[in-house]
């Protein structure tokens, strides 16, 4: 099969970039904000922090839920992962509503309030700049840039190659793109500095050549000559991976290589049904990629930039629900992913992908989108807004968008969940239609009331 050389995007810099560090050693303070809401926003934030701290900068990184009140952080992850295996529909609808309405309402905005402190006491004196992962941490950051609390640039990693209205916060100066249609969508939803420089990831994913791939598959125990095709379901292995591994297998065009996370059951049922490799949390996934002839993903994130990287073909399929669909669009339309919306087309367009000329027009592409040299991507970007300041030379957030006007607060269980829900972690059980939104409000209150009761025992002692 047509591999691309074996030069890695990541380790071709490495050269160049080892000269900087000793001119740029103590070069200042940076604060990296994300959420433990499945791999792609931690994974970004950890490969901008690995670059930013070779380029000599100190990097201190934050999870956002873990900064939110009355212990709800574990709470808005463990719904929304119920969620998404439960309730996609759910999410779908959260997700399009939120999207028609620009973002998320006021009582989401109330409740982001209640991090403000939170992040601002979280932040090391001498912190030169803050760069956000995550749609929530944008705006808490934004908020404190509006409201002149906080004093320095602040900037949005988007890690997604589609955009949803809730990654655009007012007051946020400047939003990194890894591409021109992300970076499109980023300015129709109210961006003002937009640049695009590319993505991000882990050096380790580049391309390989025939010795490197043959030393992979024999460490996987994969079979030699046949084409393998990696299916991946993001850190939770969500969406109907079963049925997409059957269809690989039974149509003949790969070999199905299934990476199911963290849900070990999943790997279980797979091996039962007879797909031979499953496997559960897989620590050494670009060898996995180097092994593979093409990614069949669903959600279009981190795994898929780095698929990219290794110069490995995509395709989109059986997507999940919300940024899932999007992603998958927003990837066609860039001619980095091909998109199969048909079960009749999977055969033919993985064999085109494995073997023809649109693999190798998105390894071209995929490839291109990585920054060629020391001088720029989002890593780089965000050490010249931190030494240089913003481009205009102020060091003011930008004005507002218009607001609608607010409405009444609603309770503090309600203001979670819809804030929850609004920034696509909602929280969710298998219960179904109402009895969902009871399971909800029940289970935040008693959080709220735990948390209440253990701060008035504090206060008597």
């Amino acid at each position: 099969m047509p591999h691309a050389g074996s030069t890695a995007p990541g380790v071709a810099l490495a050269g160049a970039i080892s000269q900087q560090r000793a001119a740029t050693r103590h070069a200042g303070r940076i604060a990296v904000v994300s959420a433990s809401v499945g791999a792609g926003h931690d994974g970004a934030a950890a490969e901008l922090a690995r670059r930013l701290t070779a380029d000599g900068f100190t990097v201190d990184r934050f999870d956002l839920l873990e900064l939110l009140p009355a212990q709800l952080g574990r709470a808005v992850q463990e719904g929304y992962h119920r969620m998404l295996v439960h309730a996609p529909w759910v999410y779908q609808r959260i997700y399009s509503s939120t999207e028609r309405a620009g973002g998320g309402g006021p009582i989401a905005r109330a409740l982001l309030r209640t991090a403000e402190d939170r992040v601002l006491r979280a932040l090391p004196q001498g912190t030169g700049a803050v760069v956000s992962t995550y749609p929530g941490a944008s705006r808490v950051l934004g908020n404190l840039r509006m409201k002149k609390r906080l004093h320095i640039p602040v900037l949005t990693y988007l890690t997604d190659f589609s955009v949803h209205p809730l990654w655009v916060a007012d007051g946020v100066d400047v939003h990194l793109a890894a591409h021109a249609i992300p970076a499109a969508q980023a300015r129709t939803a109210g961006a003002r500095d937009v640049r695009v420089c590319g993505p991000v990831a882990d050096p380790r994913f580049g391309p390989c050549g025939t010795e490197q791939r043959a030393r992979a598959r024999a460490a996987f125990g994969l079979p030699q000559q046949a084409p393998l095709a990696l299916l991946v379901a993001r850190s939770w292995g969500v969406g109907p991976v079963r049925k997409v591994a059957l269809e690989l297998r039974d149509c003949g065009a790969a070999v199905p290589v299934v990476v199911c996370g963290r849900n070990e059951t999943l790997a279980e049922q797979l091996r039962a049904d007879g797909i031979e490799h499953a496997y559960g949390w897989v620590d050494d996934m670009p060898s996995l990629m180097h092994a593979a002839d093409v990614l069949v993903q669903n959600a279009g994130g981190l795994t898929s930039l780095e698929a990219f990287a290794s110069g490995l073909p995509v395709a989109s399929y059986r997507c999940i629900p919300g940024h899932g669909l999007t992603n998958a669009a927003a990837l066609d339309e860039a001619g980095a992913a091909a998109w199969i919306r048909d079960p009749a087309d999977l055969k033919a367009v993985l064999c085109d992908l494995i073997d023809g000329p649109l693999g190798e027009q998105q390894r071209a592409t995929g490839l291109a989108l990585f920054a060629q040299t020391p001088d720029s991507g989002p890593a780089a970007e965000i050490a010249r807004v931190h030494r240089t300041g913003l481009s205009n030379g102020e060091q003011k957030p930008p004005l507002p968008r218009r607001r609608r006007p607010r409405r009444l607060a609603a309770t503090a269980a309600v203001a979670t969940a819809v804030w929850a829900c609004s920034i696509g972690t909602g929280m969710a059980t298998t219960y179904d239609g109402p009895g969902l939104m009871h399971a909800i409000g029940n289970g935040l209150v008693d959080r709220l009331a735990g948390h209440h009761a253990h701060r008035q025992g504090e206060q008597h002692s």
